[in-house]
């Protein structure tokens, strides 16, 4: 299969399966929100599942802000380590609102089912994927790429499982990213560059991934970058990031293609970086 090249100049800058009703269930009534708010957390109001903490006179807390805390927020009492046994058994029958009720999704699950289901649900807002601008766009998983290409049209777009990605005028001074869009195997998939200071001021490239999609769907795939010069060759193999993950994690953990400048160098040629990129479905 033939290999598409595109320049990607310096920025400086699948749908989730629909949310469905469990058979049976009707929507959202007051009386399920009322015996929802039973567990809600004074601290973040998020729902309280198990482990419940609660305070001495019965104050619940979610495990998350337990630690944050010593005394507690509702009575003023000291806070240890209390579980509330009796209404984890209750929580267990009580019916929640999906986190993202407000944006549309009318489904109630059982707190086991809750957090699996917002992983997918279709109604979970996204942020803009774009590196280095500032754009506060949010919205659903299946509106990322129409956000995209009417408010990102610089965005270069190649069709092909193998292309090329030609990051133009590497050596330009301070914090550059480098974009490029790339379409396979009825996906889309974000292919950034960025150079940036890591360590003591020194700079470095960074060359990652990133799916459109789900974690769960960017588990199917695995990609390549190479860069080939005189008898030089190097190559990373990972599977792609999740825009739901996003790639700052990945970065400051290394965890994707890295450069130094004096590498970068020696795979360049004339100030602009070619990098092979190849998807395959695993």
């Amino acid at each position: 299969m033939s290999r598409r090249t595109s320049k990607a100049l310096p920025t400086g800058t699948s749908k989730c399966p629909p949310s469905q009703r469990v058979p049976g269930q009707t929507n959202t009534t007051t009386s399920i929100i009322d015996l929802a708010n039973l567990f809600e957390c004074v601290v973040c109001f998020d729902y309280v599942i198990p482990p419940i903490l609660r305070c001495q006179r019965g104050h619940i807390l979610c495990s998350n802000c337990r630690p944050k805390l010593t005394y507690c927020p509702t009575c003023q009492g000291p806070l240890g380590s209390i579980r509330s046994v009796a209404m984890e058994k209750v929580v267990n029958l009580v019916l929640f609102p999906c986190k993202y009720a407000s944006s549309g999704c009318g489904i109630t699950l059982p707190p086991t089912e809750k957090a699996d289901h917002e992983e997918l649900c279709g109604f979970r807002p996204y942020t803009c994927p774009c590196p280095g601008v500032c754009c506060k766009w949010q919205g659903p998983l299946d509106a990322v790429m129409r956000h995209l290409t009417r408010k990102h049209k610089s965005i270069v777009a190649l069709r092909g499982e193998k292309i090329v990605f030609l990051a133009t005028n590497i050596n330009l001074p301070g914090a550059v990213d480098w974009v490029m869009m790339q379409s396979c195997f009825g996906f889309q998939f974000m292919l950034f560059l960025e150079k940036k200071e890591k360590y003591d001021g020194q700079e470095q490239f960074f060359a990652i991934l990133q799916l459109i999609g789900t974690p769960q769907q960017a588990e199917n795939f695995i990609y390549r970058l190479e860069l080939n010069g005189l008898r030089r060759r190097l190559t990373w193999e990972a599977t792609p990031r999740s825009i739901q993950e996003g790639i700052e994690t990945a970065i400051m953990k290394s965890d994707c293609l890295v450069l130094d400048t004096t590498t970068a160098q020696l795979f360049a040629e004339n100030g602009n970086l070619a990098i092979n990129v190849t998807i395959a479905k695993c």
